[in-house]
């Protein structure tokens, strides 16, 4: 897991070097791109990282990129950097999920309290990422059936409820509410909702 990388992201190398030599003061790794297009045919986009991006390049922009990850559901955190940027551009990028919006020219100490935030919030988004995918592999061992238990269950219904919404015996609801319950490896009824919660719940990106 790429957690502690800084992807740079501009079309001017004197602006790429001059990030990369203060990042790497700061111990962050540092990998540098003349332009989106170079950063999304050399890199996984499924993992833990920082983006430093300029707003605006001569093909794709650093707002199209906040876009393509969006899509992508990818962990990347994105911090754009602009020279002239507008309220609108800034509005854009933070409703698809950039994490701040930097004016040029750039303050040193801005720039590393972004990296931090931009670091650990996709370490956290990555962390997401792994812990839905680890529940949607158990709940794919559930049976119709059990699914359906699962559900009513999460709903805080009684078994006697349960058994009559699904035309079923109290015995069998029980049989399939326990076999639910190991199959998810969870002890009680609120870890249940808890596991029901975070699976339905969106994926932030």
């Amino acid at each position: 897991m790429e957690s502690t990388t800084v992807h740079v992201v501009d079309d001017e190398e004197s602006v790429r070097r001059a990030l990369s030599r203060l990042l790497k003061s700061a111990n962050h790794s540092v990998l540098e791109f003349p332009s989106v297009e170079a950063f999304l045919a050399e890199c996984q986009t499924d993992v833990a990282g920082c983006l430093l991006v300029d707003l605006r390049m001569p093909a794709l922009s650093g707002l199209d990129l906040v876009e393509t990850l969006d899509q992508l559901g990818s962990p990347f955190s994105v911090i754009l950097m602009t020279g002239w940027g507008g309220i609108q551009d800034s509005v854009k990028a933070m409703k698809l999920g950039a994490v701040d919006f930097l004016t040029k020219p750039l303050d040193d100490t801005e720039i590393l309290r972004s990296v931090e935030i931009g670091l650990k919030l996709s370490r956290e988004r990555y962390q997401n990422k792994l812990d839905k995918a680890r529940l949607t592999q158990l709940f794919s061992h559930l049976t119709p059936r059990e699914r359906q238990v699962c559900e009513l269950v999460s709903l805080g219904l009684p078994n006697k409820l349960i058994a009559s919404q699904l035309g079923a015996s109290e015995k069998t609801v029980k049989i399939h509410r326990g076999r639910v319950m190991s199959k998810l490896a969870v002890g009680s009824v609120a870890e249940l909702v808890r596991f029901v919660d975070r699976l339905q719940r969106e994926p932030s990106h």
